[in-house]
Protein backbone atom coordinates (compact mmCIF):
# COMPACT_ATOMS: atom_id res chain seq x y z
CA UNK A 1 0.00 0.00 0.00
CA UNK A 2 1.56 3.27 -0.89
CA UNK A 3 1.45 6.32 1.58
CA UNK A 4 -1.26 8.68 0.84
CA UNK A 5 0.31 12.19 -0.08
CA UNK A 6 -0.43 14.92 2.12
CA UNK A 7 -2.85 17.19 0.58
CA UNK A 8 -1.35 20.48 -0.98
CA UNK A 9 -2.24 23.14 0.89
CA UNK A 10 -4.72 25.51 -0.40
CA UNK A 11 -3.62 29.41 -1.28
CA UNK A 12 -5.70 32.53 -1.25
CA UNK A 13 -7.18 32.96 -4.61
CA UNK A 14 -5.58 36.55 -5.84
CA UNK A 15 -7.76 39.62 -5.29
CA UNK A 16 -8.81 41.08 -7.98
CA UNK A 17 -6.99 44.49 -7.83
CA UNK A 18 -8.86 47.97 -6.49
CA UNK A 19 -8.83 50.56 -9.82
CA UNK A 20 -8.18 54.11 -8.77
CA UNK A 21 -11.14 56.06 -7.56
CA UNK A 22 -13.50 53.61 -6.38
CA UNK A 23 -14.04 55.46 -3.46
CA UNK A 24 -14.77 58.78 -5.03
CA UNK A 25 -17.27 57.12 -7.24
CA UNK A 26 -18.30 54.69 -3.62
CA UNK A 27 -18.91 58.52 -2.22
CA UNK A 28 -20.45 60.15 -5.26
CA UNK A 29 -23.46 57.44 -5.76
CA UNK A 30 -24.06 57.74 -2.10
CA UNK A 31 -24.42 61.54 -2.42
CA UNK A 32 -26.63 61.41 -5.32
CA UNK A 33 -28.70 58.22 -3.84
CA UNK A 34 -29.39 60.53 -0.60
CA UNK A 35 -30.22 63.72 -2.88
CA UNK A 36 -32.07 61.97 -5.54
CA UNK A 37 -33.81 59.31 -3.49
CA UNK A 38 -34.26 60.31 -0.05
CA UNK A 39 -34.75 64.20 -0.64
CA UNK A 40 -31.61 65.44 1.21
CA UNK A 41 -30.24 68.56 0.22
CA UNK A 42 -26.63 68.79 -2.05
CA UNK A 43 -24.67 71.17 0.11
CA UNK A 44 -25.62 69.11 3.59
CA UNK A 45 -24.69 65.94 2.15
CA UNK A 46 -21.32 67.61 0.39
CA UNK A 47 -20.34 68.69 3.20
CA UNK A 48 -20.67 65.36 5.28
CA UNK A 49 -18.81 63.79 2.38
CA UNK A 50 -15.75 66.12 0.86
CA UNK A 51 -13.98 66.24 4.28
CA UNK A 52 -13.48 62.26 3.62
CA UNK A 53 -11.56 62.93 1.07
CA UNK A 54 -8.05 63.94 2.00
CA UNK A 55 -6.96 64.68 -1.68
CA UNK A 56 -8.18 67.90 -3.23
CA UNK A 57 -8.08 66.22 -6.88
CA UNK A 58 -10.35 63.67 -5.51
CA UNK A 59 -12.97 66.24 -3.70
CA UNK A 60 -13.01 68.01 -6.91
CA UNK A 61 -13.90 64.87 -9.26
CA UNK A 62 -16.47 63.79 -6.69
CA UNK A 63 -17.97 67.28 -7.35
CA UNK A 64 -17.81 67.01 -10.85
CA UNK A 65 -19.47 63.91 -11.18
CA UNK A 66 -22.07 64.77 -8.73
CA UNK A 67 -22.92 67.90 -10.37
CA UNK A 68 -23.21 66.55 -13.86
CA UNK A 69 -25.57 63.64 -12.44
CA UNK A 70 -27.72 66.16 -11.47
CA UNK A 71 -27.23 68.49 -14.02
CA UNK A 72 -27.90 65.68 -16.86
CA UNK A 73 -30.15 63.03 -14.46
CA UNK A 74 -33.60 63.34 -16.81
CA UNK A 75 -31.62 62.14 -20.04
CA UNK A 76 -29.24 59.30 -18.09
CA UNK A 77 -32.60 58.33 -15.39
CA UNK A 78 -33.99 57.85 -19.09
CA UNK A 79 -31.75 56.00 -20.70
CA UNK A 80 -30.93 53.84 -17.73
CA UNK A 81 -34.29 52.72 -17.25
CA UNK A 82 -34.85 52.36 -21.01
CA UNK A 83 -31.81 49.79 -21.38
CA UNK A 84 -32.77 47.70 -18.14
CA UNK A 85 -34.81 44.66 -19.03
CA UNK A 86 -37.01 45.25 -15.97
CA UNK A 87 -37.56 48.11 -13.99
CA UNK A 88 -35.42 48.82 -10.22
CA UNK A 89 -36.92 47.94 -7.27
CA UNK A 90 -37.76 50.05 -4.38
CA UNK A 91 -34.12 48.93 -3.30
CA UNK A 92 -32.53 49.69 -6.34
CA UNK A 93 -31.40 53.62 -5.43
CA UNK A 94 -27.86 52.89 -4.89
CA UNK A 95 -27.56 51.31 -8.07
CA UNK A 96 -29.27 53.83 -10.02
CA UNK A 97 -27.21 56.38 -8.16
CA UNK A 98 -24.16 54.75 -9.61
CA UNK A 99 -25.33 54.21 -12.97
CA UNK A 100 -25.90 57.94 -12.93
CA UNK A 101 -22.29 58.93 -11.84
CA UNK A 102 -21.06 56.61 -14.32
CA UNK A 103 -23.20 58.04 -17.49
CA UNK A 104 -21.96 61.57 -16.17
CA UNK A 105 -18.35 60.13 -15.89
CA UNK A 106 -18.64 59.17 -20.31
CA UNK A 107 -21.16 61.58 -21.14
CA UNK A 108 -20.75 65.27 -19.69
CA UNK A 109 -16.82 64.68 -17.72
CA UNK A 110 -15.49 62.37 -20.69
CA UNK A 111 -13.54 61.03 -18.36
CA UNK A 112 -10.97 58.04 -20.02
CA UNK A 113 -13.86 55.29 -20.51
CA UNK A 114 -11.44 52.70 -19.10
CA UNK A 115 -10.96 54.04 -16.21
CA UNK A 116 -14.39 55.40 -15.44
CA UNK A 117 -15.50 52.13 -15.74
CA UNK A 118 -13.24 50.19 -14.12
CA UNK A 119 -13.68 52.20 -10.87
CA UNK A 120 -17.41 52.37 -11.16
CA UNK A 121 -17.82 48.87 -11.78
CA UNK A 122 -15.34 48.20 -8.27
CA UNK A 123 -17.80 51.11 -6.36
CA UNK A 124 -20.52 48.55 -7.09
CA UNK A 125 -18.37 46.19 -5.12
CA UNK A 126 -17.45 48.10 -2.30
CA UNK A 127 -21.29 48.97 -2.13
CA UNK A 128 -22.07 45.54 -1.32
CA UNK A 129 -23.66 44.58 -4.46
CA UNK A 130 -21.56 42.38 -6.02
CA UNK A 131 -23.96 40.54 -7.81
CA UNK A 132 -24.88 44.02 -9.80
CA UNK A 133 -20.93 44.74 -10.64
CA UNK A 134 -21.78 42.94 -14.37
CA UNK A 135 -25.24 44.45 -15.14
CA UNK A 136 -23.03 47.96 -14.20
CA UNK A 137 -20.30 47.03 -16.38
CA UNK A 138 -23.08 46.05 -19.32
CA UNK A 139 -25.02 49.25 -19.10
CA UNK A 140 -21.88 51.55 -18.71
CA UNK A 141 -20.09 49.54 -22.07
CA UNK A 142 -23.43 50.70 -23.81
CA UNK A 143 -23.30 54.30 -22.60
CA UNK A 144 -20.12 54.30 -24.18
CA UNK A 145 -20.63 52.33 -27.39
CA UNK A 146 -24.04 53.95 -28.14
CA UNK A 147 -23.91 57.51 -26.14
CA UNK A 148 -26.64 58.77 -24.10
CA UNK A 149 -29.73 59.76 -26.25
CA UNK A 150 -30.34 63.42 -25.97
CA UNK A 151 -33.85 64.78 -24.33
CA UNK A 152 -35.29 68.44 -23.72
CA UNK A 153 -33.30 69.75 -20.66
CA UNK A 154 -36.73 70.98 -19.60
CA UNK A 155 -37.74 67.31 -18.38
CA UNK A 156 -35.36 67.89 -15.63
CA UNK A 157 -37.85 70.62 -14.36
CA UNK A 158 -40.94 69.93 -12.62
CA UNK A 159 -43.95 70.16 -14.92
CA UNK A 160 -45.60 73.06 -12.49
CA UNK A 161 -42.23 74.81 -12.40
CA UNK A 162 -41.91 74.58 -16.69
CA UNK A 163 -45.57 76.00 -17.11
CA UNK A 164 -44.56 78.80 -14.63
CA UNK A 165 -41.57 79.97 -16.54
CA UNK A 166 -42.93 79.20 -19.85
CA UNK A 167 -45.38 81.45 -19.07
CA UNK A 168 -43.29 84.00 -17.33
CA UNK A 169 -40.80 84.34 -20.34
CA UNK A 170 -41.64 82.15 -23.00
CA UNK A 171 -39.35 83.50 -26.26
CA UNK A 172 -36.38 82.44 -23.43
CA UNK A 173 -37.88 79.46 -21.71
CA UNK A 174 -35.92 77.23 -23.54
CA UNK A 175 -32.48 79.07 -23.62
CA UNK A 176 -33.37 78.94 -19.35
CA UNK A 177 -33.58 75.43 -19.51
CA UNK A 178 -30.92 74.55 -21.34
CA UNK A 179 -28.52 77.21 -19.94
CA UNK A 180 -29.48 75.32 -16.34
CA UNK A 181 -28.32 72.08 -17.43
CA UNK A 182 -24.79 73.39 -18.43
CA UNK A 183 -21.82 73.99 -15.93
CA UNK A 184 -21.64 78.15 -15.08
CA UNK A 185 -18.28 79.56 -15.18
CA UNK A 186 -16.15 80.50 -12.54
CA UNK A 187 -16.58 84.32 -11.60
CA UNK A 188 -14.34 85.98 -9.10
CA UNK A 189 -14.26 89.51 -7.31
CA UNK A 190 -11.30 91.44 -6.74
CA UNK A 191 -10.69 92.95 -3.77
CA UNK A 192 -9.96 96.22 -5.08
CA UNK A 193 -8.58 97.33 -1.43
CA UNK A 194 -5.75 94.93 -2.33
CA UNK A 195 -5.10 94.59 -6.71
CA UNK A 196 -7.60 95.62 -9.47
CA UNK A 197 -8.45 92.81 -11.83
CA UNK A 198 -6.00 94.32 -14.71
CA UNK A 199 -3.09 92.89 -11.61
CA UNK A 200 -4.87 90.18 -10.89
CA UNK A 201 -5.83 88.95 -14.13
CA UNK A 202 -1.95 89.18 -14.95
CA UNK A 203 -1.42 86.71 -11.92
CA UNK A 204 -3.72 84.16 -13.40
CA UNK A 205 -1.77 84.29 -16.36
CA UNK A 206 1.70 83.52 -14.40
CA UNK A 207 0.18 80.12 -12.81
CA UNK A 208 -1.24 79.52 -16.54
CA UNK A 209 -5.10 80.18 -15.66
CA UNK A 210 -6.85 82.30 -18.18
CA UNK A 211 -9.17 84.93 -17.32
CA UNK A 212 -11.49 87.55 -19.16
CA UNK A 213 -12.85 90.38 -17.59
CA UNK A 214 -16.48 92.15 -18.17
CA UNK A 215 -17.28 95.45 -19.16
CA UNK A 216 -20.42 95.97 -16.72
CA UNK A 217 -18.60 94.55 -14.22
CA UNK A 218 -15.51 96.46 -12.41
CA UNK A 219 -14.36 93.87 -10.22
CA UNK A 220 -14.77 90.95 -11.75
CA UNK A 221 -13.07 88.27 -13.83
CA UNK A 222 -14.61 85.40 -15.23
CA UNK A 223 -12.95 81.77 -15.74
CA UNK A 224 -14.50 79.48 -18.14
CA UNK A 225 -13.04 76.31 -15.94
CA UNK A 226 -14.08 76.21 -12.01
CA UNK A 227 -10.59 76.00 -10.12
CA UNK A 228 -10.35 74.53 -6.54
CA UNK A 229 -10.32 77.41 -4.59
CA UNK A 230 -6.96 76.76 -3.13
CA UNK A 231 -5.89 77.11 -6.61
CA UNK A 232 -6.60 80.95 -6.79
CA UNK A 233 -2.93 82.91 -5.88
CA UNK A 234 -4.08 84.78 -2.62
CA UNK A 235 -7.24 83.21 -2.17
CA UNK A 236 -6.51 82.82 1.91
CA UNK A 237 -5.26 86.38 2.34
CA UNK A 238 -8.52 87.90 0.91
CA UNK A 239 -7.20 89.16 -2.75
CA UNK A 240 -10.09 87.46 -4.40
CA UNK A 241 -13.51 86.08 -3.41
CA UNK A 242 -15.71 84.00 -5.64
CA UNK A 243 -19.16 85.65 -6.41
CA UNK A 244 -21.30 85.43 -9.65
CA UNK A 245 -21.37 88.41 -11.89
CA UNK A 246 -25.06 88.98 -11.17
CA UNK A 247 -24.55 89.05 -7.08
CA UNK A 248 -21.16 91.27 -7.73
CA UNK A 249 -23.86 93.63 -9.97
CA UNK A 250 -25.94 94.23 -5.92
CA UNK A 251 -23.13 96.71 -5.41
CA UNK A 252 -23.39 99.20 -8.44
CA UNK A 253 -27.12 98.92 -7.90
CA UNK A 254 -26.84 99.83 -4.30
CA UNK A 255 -24.18 102.19 -4.70
CA UNK A 256 -24.33 104.35 -1.18
CA UNK A 257 -23.14 107.14 -1.07
CA UNK A 258 -19.14 107.31 0.82
CA UNK A 259 -19.60 106.34 4.56
CA UNK A 260 -23.07 105.92 4.13
CA UNK A 261 -24.77 103.69 7.44
CA UNK A 262 -26.39 100.64 5.22
CA UNK A 263 -28.09 97.49 6.51
CA UNK A 264 -27.59 94.08 4.98
CA UNK A 265 -30.79 92.36 6.05
CA UNK A 266 -30.04 89.20 4.79
CA UNK A 267 -26.72 89.15 4.88
CA UNK A 268 -25.51 85.59 4.44
CA UNK A 269 -22.74 84.24 3.00
CA UNK A 270 -21.51 87.65 3.25
CA UNK A 271 -20.71 88.36 -0.49
CA UNK A 272 -22.84 91.44 -1.08
CA UNK A 273 -21.41 92.85 2.44
CA UNK A 274 -17.99 92.00 1.50
CA UNK A 275 -17.92 93.62 -1.82
CA UNK A 276 -19.46 96.79 -0.02
CA UNK A 277 -16.62 97.21 2.29
CA UNK A 278 -14.13 96.49 -0.21
CA UNK A 279 -15.05 99.50 -2.51
CA UNK A 280 -15.51 101.90 0.89
CA UNK A 281 -14.31 100.19 4.34
CA UNK A 282 -16.03 103.22 6.07
CA UNK A 283 -19.18 102.00 5.39
CA UNK A 284 -21.25 101.80 8.92
CA UNK A 285 -22.51 98.69 8.08
CA UNK A 286 -25.09 96.04 9.54
CA UNK A 287 -25.06 92.83 8.46
CA UNK A 288 -27.91 90.74 9.69
CA UNK A 289 -29.07 86.51 9.22
CA UNK A 290 -32.23 85.02 11.24
CA UNK A 291 -29.47 82.01 11.17
CA UNK A 292 -26.58 82.05 13.44
CA UNK A 293 -24.58 79.22 11.55
CA UNK A 294 -25.26 81.33 8.70
CA UNK A 295 -24.13 84.37 10.08
CA UNK A 296 -20.63 82.80 11.07
CA UNK A 297 -19.96 82.45 7.41
CA UNK A 298 -20.73 85.99 6.82
CA UNK A 299 -17.83 86.75 9.62
CA UNK A 300 -15.84 84.32 8.13
CA UNK A 301 -15.72 85.98 4.65
CA UNK A 302 -15.30 89.17 6.05
CA UNK A 303 -12.45 88.39 8.03
CA UNK A 304 -10.72 86.50 5.51
CA UNK A 305 -11.06 89.69 3.18
CA UNK A 306 -9.47 91.68 5.95
CA UNK A 307 -12.35 93.89 6.71
CA UNK A 308 -13.02 93.32 10.55
CA UNK A 309 -9.66 94.83 10.73
CA UNK A 310 -9.81 98.43 12.59
CA UNK A 311 -13.55 98.59 11.81
CA UNK A 312 -13.73 100.12 15.16
CA UNK A 313 -17.75 99.19 15.74
CA UNK A 314 -18.26 100.57 11.86
CA UNK A 315 -19.40 96.77 11.00
CA UNK A 316 -21.80 94.55 13.19
CA UNK A 317 -22.90 91.58 12.44
CA UNK A 318 -25.99 90.54 14.67
CA UNK A 319 -28.28 87.28 14.31
CA UNK A 320 -31.71 88.39 14.31
CA UNK A 321 -35.20 88.21 12.57
CA UNK A 322 -34.88 91.43 9.87
CA UNK A 323 -38.55 90.99 10.44
CA UNK A 324 -38.88 91.90 13.62
CA UNK A 325 -36.97 95.48 14.17
CA UNK A 326 -38.16 96.69 17.40
CA UNK A 327 -36.32 93.74 18.41
CA UNK A 328 -32.78 94.77 17.26
CA UNK A 329 -33.39 97.98 15.45
CA UNK A 330 -31.79 101.29 17.08
CA UNK A 331 -33.69 103.88 16.11
CA UNK A 332 -31.48 105.77 13.37
CA UNK A 333 -32.61 105.20 10.34
CA UNK A 334 -30.20 103.72 7.65
CA UNK A 335 -28.82 105.63 4.24
CA UNK A 336 -29.53 102.62 2.08
CA UNK A 337 -31.01 99.00 2.54
CA UNK A 338 -29.97 95.55 1.15
CA UNK A 339 -32.61 93.12 1.08
CA UNK A 340 -31.37 89.94 -1.00
CA UNK A 341 -34.74 88.18 0.31
CA UNK A 342 -34.95 84.62 0.54
CA UNK A 343 -36.39 83.17 -2.76
CA UNK A 344 -36.70 79.88 -5.16
CA UNK A 345 -33.68 79.94 -6.41
CA UNK A 346 -34.99 79.25 -9.91
CA UNK A 347 -32.31 81.41 -11.37
CA UNK A 348 -29.29 79.37 -9.81
CA UNK A 349 -29.81 76.05 -10.67
CA UNK A 350 -27.08 75.46 -12.31
CA UNK A 351 -24.73 76.05 -9.13
CA UNK A 352 -27.50 74.26 -7.09
CA UNK A 353 -29.18 71.41 -9.49
CA UNK A 354 -30.83 69.96 -6.27
CA UNK A 355 -33.74 72.68 -6.42
CA UNK A 356 -35.52 70.75 -8.95
CA UNK A 357 -35.89 67.93 -6.80
CA UNK A 358 -36.74 69.70 -3.56
CA UNK A 359 -38.46 72.66 -4.83
CA UNK A 360 -42.85 72.19 -4.26
CA UNK A 361 -45.21 74.43 -6.04
CA UNK A 362 -46.43 74.72 -2.28
CA UNK A 363 -43.39 76.28 -1.66
CA UNK A 364 -44.44 79.63 -3.17
CA UNK A 365 -46.70 81.07 -1.37
CA UNK A 366 -44.65 81.27 2.26
CA UNK A 367 -41.93 82.82 0.30
CA UNK A 368 -43.44 85.36 -1.46
CA UNK A 369 -45.15 86.27 2.03
CA UNK A 370 -41.49 86.33 4.14
CA UNK A 371 -40.66 88.42 1.02
CA UNK A 372 -43.69 90.88 1.35
CA UNK A 373 -43.15 90.72 5.44
CA UNK A 374 -39.42 91.79 4.85
CA UNK A 375 -39.98 94.39 2.89
CA UNK A 376 -42.32 96.27 5.41
CA UNK A 377 -40.08 95.87 8.21
CA UNK A 378 -36.90 97.54 6.66
CA UNK A 379 -38.61 100.23 4.75
CA UNK A 380 -39.14 102.01 7.85
CA UNK A 381 -35.63 101.79 8.68
CA UNK A 382 -34.75 104.08 5.56
CA UNK A 383 -34.67 107.79 5.88
CA UNK A 384 -36.17 110.27 3.83
CA UNK A 385 -34.53 110.49 0.18
CA UNK A 386 -32.65 106.23 0.56
CA UNK A 387 -32.02 103.81 -1.37
CA UNK A 388 -33.03 100.08 -0.61
CA UNK A 389 -32.31 97.44 -3.07
CA UNK A 390 -34.71 94.33 -3.47
CA UNK A 391 -32.85 91.63 -5.49
CA UNK A 392 -33.84 87.81 -5.40
CA UNK A 393 -31.89 84.78 -7.32
CA UNK A 394 -35.69 83.93 -9.07
CA UNK A 395 -36.59 84.18 -12.25
CA UNK A 396 -40.60 83.83 -11.24
CA UNK A 397 -42.39 87.32 -11.33
CA UNK A 398 -44.49 86.45 -8.40
CA UNK A 399 -41.35 86.94 -6.36
CA UNK A 400 -39.95 89.62 -8.56
CA UNK A 401 -41.96 92.39 -10.56
CA UNK A 402 -45.15 91.05 -9.12
CA UNK A 403 -44.13 91.22 -5.53
CA UNK A 404 -42.69 95.10 -5.52
CA UNK A 405 -45.60 96.31 -7.41
CA UNK A 406 -47.63 94.98 -4.67
CA UNK A 407 -45.44 96.66 -2.33
CA UNK A 408 -45.20 100.09 -4.02
CA UNK A 409 -49.21 99.70 -4.38
CA UNK A 410 -49.12 99.59 -0.69
CA UNK A 411 -46.57 102.08 0.46
CA UNK A 412 -47.11 105.80 -0.89
CA UNK A 413 -43.45 106.67 0.04
CA UNK A 414 -41.95 103.91 -2.36
CA UNK A 415 -40.87 105.56 -5.89
CA UNK A 416 -39.27 103.13 -8.47
CA UNK A 417 -35.63 104.21 -9.05
CA UNK A 418 -34.77 102.36 -12.61
CA UNK A 419 -31.61 100.58 -13.81
CA UNK A 420 -30.09 100.81 -16.82
CA UNK A 421 -30.33 97.82 -19.13
CA UNK A 422 -26.89 96.06 -17.87
CA UNK A 423 -28.95 94.96 -15.33
CA UNK A 424 -31.42 92.65 -17.71
CA UNK A 425 -34.71 92.72 -19.29
CA UNK A 426 -37.42 94.90 -18.05
CA UNK A 427 -39.36 93.28 -15.63
CA UNK A 428 -42.24 96.07 -14.05
CA UNK A 429 -40.28 98.12 -11.70
CA UNK A 430 -37.28 96.11 -11.81
CA UNK A 431 -34.85 94.17 -13.96
CA UNK A 432 -34.43 90.74 -14.46
CA UNK A 433 -31.34 88.63 -15.65
CA UNK A 434 -32.02 85.23 -17.02
CA UNK A 435 -30.19 82.49 -16.18
CA UNK A 436 -27.31 82.29 -18.67
CA UNK A 437 -27.77 85.65 -19.90
CA UNK A 438 -24.18 87.78 -19.88
CA UNK A 439 -22.72 84.11 -18.67
CA UNK A 440 -24.64 84.96 -15.40
CA UNK A 441 -26.97 83.32 -12.52
CA UNK A 442 -30.69 84.21 -12.90
CA UNK A 443 -31.14 87.68 -10.86
CA UNK A 444 -33.65 90.34 -10.13
CA UNK A 445 -32.69 94.18 -9.15
CA UNK A 446 -35.46 96.92 -8.26
CA UNK A 447 -34.15 100.16 -6.64
CA UNK A 448 -36.43 102.14 -4.90
CA UNK A 449 -35.85 105.70 -3.15
CA UNK A 450 -38.54 107.09 -0.37
CA UNK A 451 -39.60 110.10 -0.55
CA UNK A 452 -38.34 112.88 0.93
Amino acid sequence: MQPQRPPRPRTARPSRPTAPGVAVRVRAAQVLDAVVHRDRSLKSELAEVLPQLSDPRDRALLEAIVFAALRGRHRYQAAVRGWLQKPPGPADGPLLALLLAGCAQLDALQLPAHAALAATVDAARALGRPHQAGLVNALLRRAQREGIPEADPAGTWPQWLQERVRAAWPEQAAAVFAASARPAPMWLRVNRRLATPQAYRARLAEAGIAAETDPRLPDALRLEHPLPVAALPGFDEGLVSVQDGSAQQAADALAPEPGARVLDACAAPGGKAAHLLERDPQLELLALDVDPRRLARVEDNLRRAGLLEGTAGRVQLRPVDATAPALWWDGFTFDAILLDAPCSATGVVRRQPDILLHRRESDLAPLVALQARLLDATWPLLRPGGVLLYTTCSILPEENAGQIEAFLARTPDARPDPLPEAFGHAAGPGRQRLTGEDGMDGFFYARLRKAT
